[in-house]
This record gives C-alpha cells, sequence and structure tokens, in this order.
C-alpha cells in the first residue's frame, strides 16, 4: 500500500542557527491512518508540520503528501489536504459562513456565488452537517467578530474540512474547545476516517487524544525519540511499573537495594520495569510479599520522562 505521507531524511535548518530545527527524521503515514506527532516545546513538531503543509521549505530530505512533492508541488498537496494552524487564519470581517465559502470557491469546489442561497445544495447540506456537529450551527450566518475563541476554532475546523480532504493537518486543533465540543469533533473525525478514509496527521498537548492514534511519533531536539503504536511507544520510553507491598517494608528496601532496583515508596512500593523483567525480579525477593501487581505505562508517563530528560540536558 502507497504512503499517503512520505518523510525521508527530512532536514530544516534556520538561516544563523548552529544546530538543526529537525534533524534527519523519516517516517511514513499509511491511508486512513491516525498519526500523532508529540515532543516538548521546541521539538520540531511546528516546523515538520509547516514543511509538510508547504508554509516552509525544507533544507534537505524528500516529502511528499498524496504523492505530491511538498516543494516542487505544493498547489497538488493543497488540493489534497485541509489544515487546521494553531493560529487563526480567518477573514473576521466576514460572517462564519462567508469564511467557509470563500475557502470552498478558493479550492475551485464552486464558481464564485455571492450569496448562501444561491449556493449548491449540497454545499448547503456539508455547511449544515458540520456546523451541527460541532454545536454552532445557529451562529453559521453571523459576523465573527463576536465569537468566542473556542466557535472561532469550530469555524476552522468547519472549513478545513468543507472540501474533502484526503489528509487532515491539524496542529492543536482543540485548543479553546469546551470538553463536549473536544470529543464532538473527535468523533466526527472518526466517522470521518471510517466514511471516507482521511488520513489525520495531528500535533497537541492533550495526550488523550494522541493515545486513540494508530502511531504515535515523539520527537525532542529535532530527532525521532520513539515511533509505534501507543503501547509500543510507552514500553519503549518507560516500560510498565511493578507495584509491591510487604508487612516488612524495612526488609523489602534493604532486599531491593542490595539487588541495584530503584524504587518508590508512597502507598506501595513502585518499581519501573520492563515487562519480561517481572518474573526474575520476584524470583530474587525473599521478603513475604503481601501484593504484587504490574501497571502499564502511560503515554503521560512516556511524554514526561522525555520532558524531564530534556530539562536536565
Amino acid at each position: 500500500m502507497q504512503s499517503v505521507i512520505e518523510v525521508k531524511e527530512l532536514v530544516k535548518r534556520y538561516s544563523k542557527s548552529k544546530e538543526n530545527a529537525v534533524d534527519g527524521i523519516s517516517f511514513d503515514i499509511r491511508p486512513g491512518e491516525f498519526f500523532a506527532l508529540l515532543g516538548p516545546n521546541g521539538a520540531g513538531k511546528t516546523t515538520t508540520i509547516s514543511v509538510l503543509t508547504t508554509t516552509l521549505l525544507a533544507t534537505a530530505g524528500i516529502v511528499r503528501v498524496c504523492g505530491y512533492d511538498v516543494g516542487l508541488d505544493p498547489s497538488g498537496v493543497r488540493r489534497n489536504a485541509g489544515i487546521i494552524f494553531q493560529n487563526r487564519s480567518l477573514d473576521e470581517n466576514l460572517t462564519a459562513e462567508e469564511n467557509i465559502r470563500l475557502h470552498a470557491i478558493l479550492y475551485g469546489m464552486y464558481s464564485f456565488r455571492p450569496t448562501f442561497g444561491t449556493m449548491p445544495r449540497q454545499y448547503k447540506q456539508k455547511v449544515s452537517e458540520l456546523a451541527t456537529v460541532l454545536g454552532i450551527e445557529s451562529e453559521i450566518h453571523k459576523p465573527i467578530r463576536s465569537f468566542s475563541g473556542g466557535m472561532k476554532r469550530k469555524l476552522e475546523i468547519i472549513r478545513g474540512l468543507i472540501h474533502g480532504p484526503k489528509v487532515l493537518f491539524l496542529d492543536e486543533p482543540t485548543t479553546g474547545l469546551d470538553p463536549e465540543s473536544r470529543r464532538n469533533l473527535w468523533e466526527y473525525l472518526s466517522e470521518a476516517q471510517e466514511r471516507n478514509g482521511v488520513t489525520v496527521f495531528l500535533t497537541t498537548h492533550y495526550l488523550e487524544e494522541a493515545d486513540n492514534a494508530d502511531r504515535i511519533c515523539i520527537i525532542d531536539r529535532g530527532r525521532i525519540v520513539s515511533l509505534g503504536t501507543p503501547n509500543e511507544v510507552k514500553s519503549d520510553l518507560t516500560g510498565a511499573y511493578l507495584m509491591l507491598d510487604c508487612d516488612d517494608r524495612l526488609s523489602l528496601s534493604r532486599e531491593l537495594d542490595s539487588l541495584g532496583v530503584e524504587f518508590e515508596i508512597n502507598r506501595r512500593f513502585k518499581i519501573q520495569i520492563h515487562p519480561k523483567e517481572v518474573h526474575r525480579l520476584l524470583r530474587n525477593i525473599d521478603t513475604p510479599l503481601t501484593v504484587v501487581e504490574t501497571q502499564a505505562a502511560t503515554l503521560e508517563d512516556a511524554y514526561l520522562k522525555i520532558i524531564g530528560e530534556d530539562s536536565w540536558n
């Protein structure tokens, strides 16, 4: 199956910078995949998505979206992509619907029509469907100057979906949305993936959103730290946790120290460990145990490990 996004040894260095903002990263994304890009501030997330969406030229490497080279054929990329940037790009002199209509006309979906009433029925139905999903159907014909930040974000999402893109780039898309609107958006995007096979490329600080991705790529200082399914990333970066307890805590503490095992004590002994090492460790513990539990690491654990390491370097 041909990849819908191909990134090969992508490098981006800004002028006067001594280091690469993106330093030779590579990944492929399959059609219909939900792919999340994570990393601390300054890791290279925004630079990467800017290259993919043709708003920034790469220094080196090969990048293709829907088969189009982002440097040689940016128009081909834009025709097949929907983009919702972190910074808003709405015309506040227009109504919400006029912003959507202008976008649809610029994408060549329809010839110019001066009013909503003169637009084709298909367009009207699509606008109504998206507005209802995001809960702004009663405001769709109002000027957006008075819109809240959350309402403007919803409008940008509608605008980015109106032309039925093959790839949807989402740069912090739910910033400013209330929990219900965030849930409605992701339900709609999930339906769109199943119905139309749209590929979703996400950057976000809401880790629970990334946890639903098919694959996650975590970058730090312009390089890939981990790439795989959410479970693979969690295991790769943090392993799992072994929770122990006993009646003689002093004895267990001394025994773990003698084995060279690092641990934390809160309500129980917490040991970070790879799942394959659990049985070996338990066989080497002589202190009678009252609690033995394994807990999978969370995506937050993996992310915070990167943040923690980065802050010390």
